[in-house]
């Protein structure tokens, strides 16, 4: 699983596999990649996301639960459209969209 830091330093990028089975590690190490993140609002790219199911929508809703305990918001960016349609089935588009 290739979960990586953006040359951004406020960016972290989504894996391209993200289903039940690599839920639990992904949300680990995006847990702690986003805990070094700077700034009030975290950004979390989806660009790379290809493979996924709805543990992706799971992991990022726990990503922003976790970010609102330390005062911080999640912002994803480059959304897969797949994704998008998934967020809106379960009805947080607006705990993830802002």
């Amino acid at each position: 699983m290739a979960l990586s830091d953006s040359t951004d330093t406020d960016l972290v990028s989504l894996p391209e596999r993200l289903t039940l089975q690599e839920a639990v590690p992904a949300l680990e190490r995006l847990g702690q990649l986003l805990k070094t993140q700077s700034g009030p609002t975290v950004s979390l790219n989806a660009s790379a996301l290809k493979v996924f199911d709805s543990s992706a929508v799971a992991v990022l809703l726990e990503l922003r639960r976790t970010l609102l305990t330390q005062g911080k918001t999640l912002a994803v960016v480059e959304w897969p459209e797949r994704l998008r349609d998934l967020v809106r089935l379960y009805g947080v588009s607006e705990l993830l969209h802002g």
